[in-house]
């Protein structure tokens, strides 16, 4: 921060982001504003184009563990993984404790873990540009097989991680078993959840957002109330530059049961709004700070999201955007379309919060998704063959939820409810591509739901055209309660809502050709590590049959 408390962006990307506010739809129309707010100038390209950076290092003159962030592996496909790692032999350190220079990294994957049978292997350069990380996209594995990899650097050797390809996409196969998680507030507790989600038998994870919140965290972490050590001072201020989210993806991925986790599965990640600031829209801040400013900040959130996380060529970012809205294939019985709800949706009516909906909120023109990413998830419902399960992983809850049954009752701005005419419109195209079997998975309350999808949630008759379930917070939120002090009032309220439970934890969910389950997993406490984990709640829905039913 300067002197006087702005954020120390560069000039260079100050002068752009002024420039490029004006007539912002797509700034990239603007010439040269496009290079200066991606950080973009000399970077590497997808290939191993030379970068700015000063020449190699040697990985051998690498003197300290460099694996200490873990490694990852995402977005699984037919024959194709993405492995991901990123070199920090001091993560609390800006520099991570590597010069600023290219380092080659090698890699190898196998049929099993002691790597007796390889299956490829192979050398990609970690670039300072981008914090050296290193995401590599492997092809021709075969389809729907279990595989272990892991990297080389120098003489350090990572962590052997596990992940999967997908099923061929005629395949008919027949269940399919996902982790689903969300909001991991590091201050607000231990990762436990994720230490039992390591021992799951999953075929992939789905986090739903908030992978990283903006907010401080004090020398003793927070809830955590380290004894056996204290934070650097730099993770006790909001992230603002990229230099703030490249050390606070550190902070989170040194957590050893976050590790683990990714060790284990592969994850498909979409972000929700802490990722970058609380409860932004588009291109509107939550606070009242210069539009080129949030831009800036945006684009230093977008960029090391992308450098922290397990994702494909197509979702690097170009400055303040990001395409990660994407759609995956898991043979004949689910297709899985990604969502972002946060990056191209309308304002918050009404100033944000709960309020009582009226036409500012139920405003027809008003989007969640942007127009774009709306026609791209309504013709993938049309185009190709029809899956068993349509699943839609998404951020915020998108069945209503009124706080009270009485007349002046309140919705939340900030979901779908704040969003009437932009759901609508998702169900009018689910219907009209011929959606038999509609499975949203969400994330963002810090509480659990499970909830039937009315063509019409006026009227409780109404036909179920779909099922939500809303997976809890790993940490955000604390401890929580089984019955949280709103338990009675909502429940009562919504009678579409069949389950609602306030702890800790995740769900899994399975995917068969005849019903999908839900089992909502709680650990009881995040302030002290090492709780138990148990199942609060299980729930089919058949397939044919929208309806949550418990088991």
């Amino acid at each position: 921060m300067t002197a006087s408390g702005a954020p120390q962006h560069s000039p260079e990307l100050r002068a752009a982001a002024r420039h490029l506010t004006h007539g912002r739809r797509r700034f990239l129309t603007v010439a040269g504003a496009a290079a200066a707010l991606a950080f973009a100038t000399n970077l590497p390209g997808a290939g191993e184009a030379h970068a700015a950076s000063a020449g190699d290092f040697d990985a051998r003159r690498i003197t300290e563990n460099p694996f200490t962030l873990g490694v990852a592996s995402g977005d699984p496909l037919p024959g194709s993984v993405l492995l991901w790692t990123r070199l920090a032999p001091r993560p609390y350190e800006t520099d991570s404790g590597l010069p600023r220079k290219r380092v080659r990294v090698e890699w190898e994957i196998a049929h099993d873990e002691r790597f007796g049978r390889v299956v490829r292997r192979g050398g990609v350069t970690a670039h300072p540009e981008f914090h050296h990380s290193v995401h590599v996209e492997v092809d021709g594995l075969g389809t729907d097989r279990v595989l272990y990899y892991r990297f080389r650097a120098g003489r350090w050797i990572s962590p052997t991680g596990r992940t999967r390809t997908a099923p061929a996409p005629g395949a008919r196969n027949s269940a399919l078993r996902l982790g689903v998680v969300s909001c991991q507030a590091y201050h607000d507790g231990y990762y436990t959840a994720y230490r039992h989600l390591a021992q799951e038998d999953v075929d992939a994870v789905f986090h739903l957002g908030d992978y990283l919140y903006e907010y401080a965290v004090n020398a003793t972490g927070g809830e955590r109330k380290y004894t056996d050590r204290r934070l650097p001072a730099h993770f006790n201020r909001e992230t603002v530059t990229l230099e703030d989210y490249r050390l606070r993806y550190a902070l989170y991925k040194s957590d050893p049961d976050l590790r683990a986790a990714h060790a284990a599965h592969p994850f498909v990640v979409t972000w929700d709004d802490h990722e970058t600031e609380n409860n932004y829209a588009g291109g509107t801040p939550e606070n009242d700070v210069p539009p080129e400013e949030f831009l800036l900040r945006r684009a230093a959130a977008y960029r090391a999201y992308w450098e922290n996380q397990p994702l494909r060529a197509p979702q690097r970012p170009t400055g303040p955007d990001m395409r990660l809205y994407r759609r995956l294939r898991f043979g004949r019985l689910a297709q899985f379309d990604i969502l972002d709800t946060r990056q191209y949706r309308s304002d918050q009516a009404y100033g944000d919060g709960w309020q009582v909906p009226g036409p500012e909120s139920e405003d027809p023109g008003r989007t969640m998704t942007g127009a774009a990413q709306e026609r791209w998830l309504i013709d993938g419902w049309r185009q190709g063959p029809r899956p068993v399960w349509n699943v839609v992983p998404q951020q915020v809850t998108f069945a209503e939820r009124r706080d009270k049954d009485a007349p002046g009752f309140k919705l939340s701005m900030d979901s779908w409810d704040g969003y009437p005419a932009s759901r609508a419109r998702i169900l009018a195209g689910a219907e009209s591509a011929g959606v038999k079997n509609l499975l949203v998975l969400t994330g963002d309350v810090h509480v659990s739901y499970g909830l039937d999808i009315k063509r019409d949630f006026r009227d409780p008759a109404s036909r179920t055209v779909g099922t939500e379930i809303v997976t809890t917070s790993v940490t955000s939120g604390k401890d929580g309660a089984d019955r949280p002090a709103n338990w009675a009032a909502l429940t009562g309220a919504n009678p579409h809502m069949k389950h609602y439970n306030g702890r800790r934890g995740y769900a899994l969910v399975t995917l068969g050709t005849q019903q999908a389950r839900a089992d909502f997993r709680t650990v009881s406490a995040v302030s002290t590590p090492g709780a138990p984990i148990s199942t609060a709640a299980s729930f089919v829905t058949e397939a044919g049959n929208p309806g949550l039913k418990p088991v």
